[in-house]
């Protein structure tokens, strides 16, 4: 199954976007309504800017390993067919002889 590591990274990055997302909300709520939670809004402010960051940062390395295996799939498609036709014009050569 190629491509499940970058489909990965992308869920996880949707899904520390979405946390990110649900942390700056609850710095908008008012202390009243967050019982038994940090009341604090900048910490809240605070750990969603970490959530966003580490999801971009899984977002690029999503990205960066989808390109790497999509290089590494054409170099051995374009080897398989470089071989395939250098043994096609061995074989045509063998029958001029």
């Amino acid at each position: 199954m190629k491509g499940a590591m970058s489909r990965n990274l992308y869920l996880l990055a949707a899904s520390l976007l979405l946390f990110s997302l649900v942390s700056c909300g609850m710095s908008l709520i008012p202390n009243t309504l967050q019982p038994g939670l940090p009341a604090n809004g900048s910490l809240w402010k605070t750990i969603g800017l970490v959530l966003l960051l580490t999801s971009l940062l899984s977002a690029l390395a999503g990205i960066l390993i989808a390109m790497f295996e999509q290089v590494e799939r054409r170099t051995e498609e374009r080897m398989r067919r470089e071989l395939n036709e250098g043994l096609a014009r061995l074989s045509r050569n063998k029958g001029r002889k």
